[in-house]
C-alpha cells in the first residue's frame, strides 16, 4: 500500500489533484491518499504515520510549503517530496529541503504520472525499514531481515531470520498497510504476514519458514498466497538472471 499526502490551501485544486493520482494508481486498493489544507495538519499525520510520497504546495498562509518540508525534513530524509506551485521562482529553494520534484500549476497530468512512476520506482528499490515502538524503545529494523510477524493480543512478535525476536507495541494491523506494499510480504492469516522470501515449503494448511517455524494459511487465501508466492519467486529469479 502507497500512502500519498496532498496539501494545499485550495480545495478544489486539492480534489483535481486527488482525482489524477486515482487515475494513476488505477486500483484505489492499492493507494492510501489524505488531503491537508495547512502546513501544520501534514506535519502531525505525517508524525503519526509517515507517508511514502508528499505533494506539497510551496505557497500557503501561515506556514508555506518550503517551511512545512524543512520541519519534515528534521525528522524524516526519506520521504518523497514534489513541490507544486504556480511560481518557478522557488525551484531553487525547493532544493535546500532536497526536494525530489517540482511541478508547476496548472497541474499537467502526464508530468505528474511522470514523477509518481519515478518515485515509485524508487520505493521499491530503496533497501526498505520499519520503526517498531516496542516498551522501551524505538527500533528500525530491515524488513528482509523479518521471516514473519505474528499477533499476539493488542502487540505484535516480530521473528527475525538471524534468531532474535522483538515485540512490538502496536497491533498488527498499524504495520499492515506498509508492508502490503513492499514486495515479498503476505498476510496469510489474521494473526500472521510472512516474508515470502523466508519461505521453505507449504501446504495447502501451513507454511514452513527456513527457521522451522510452522505458519497457518487460512482457507480462504490459499490460493492468493500461491499467486503471491510464485510472483514473488519468479520475479526474484528474473532479476538474478
Amino acid at each position: 500500500m502507497l500512502k500519498i499526502a496532498i496539501c494545499d490551501d485550495d480545495k478544489a485544486f486539492l480534489f483535481q489533484i486527488k482525482s489524477f493520482i486515482q487515475h494513476w494508481g488505477n486500483q484505489p486498493n492499492n493507494l492510501i491518499i489524505q488531503t491537508f489544507e495547512d502546513g501544520d495538519t501534514l506535519i502531525h499525520a505525517h508524525t503519526a504515520s509517515p507517508f511514502d510520497i508528499i505533494i506539497l504546495d510551496v505557497v500557503m498562509p501561515l506556514l508555506n510549503g518550503i517551511e512545512t518540508a524543512r520541519e519534515i525534513r528534521e525528522h524524516d530524509k526519506s520521504v518523497k517530496l514534489a513541490f507544486l506551485t504556480s511560481s518557478p521562482e522557488f525551484a531553487v529553494e525547493s532544493y535546500t529541503v532536497k526536494a525530489n520534484n517540482y511541478l508547476l500549476k496548472p497541474i499537467d497530468p502526464l508530468k505528474l504520472y511522470y514523477c509518481l512512476d519515478e518515485f515509485q520506482t524508487e520505493i521499491k528499490q530503496t533497501t526498505q525499514t520499519i520503526i517498531i515502538k516496542t516498551n522501551n524503545a524505538v527500533q528500525k529494523v530491515e524488513l528482509n531481515s523479518i521471516e514473519y510477524m505474528e499477533a499476539q493480543n493488542k502487540h505484535v512478535l516480530f521473528v527475525l531470520s538471524d534468531g532474535r525476536t522483538i515485540q512490538g507495541i502496536e497491533p498488527l494491523y498499524a504495520y499492515e498497510d506498509k508492508l502490503m506494499f513492499i514486495d515479498g510480504f503476505f498476510k496469510c492469516h489474521r494473526s500472521y504476514i510472512v516474508n515470502l522470501h523466508h519461505i521453505d515449503t507449504y501446504t495447502p494448511k501451513e507454511i514452513k519458514m527456513r527457521s522451522g517455524c510452522l505458519i497457518p494459511i487460512s482457507r480462504k487465501c490459499h490460493h492468493e498466497f500461491e499467486t503471491a508466492y510464485f510472483s514473488c519467486i519468479f520475479g526474484k529469479a528474473g532479476e538474478e538472471s
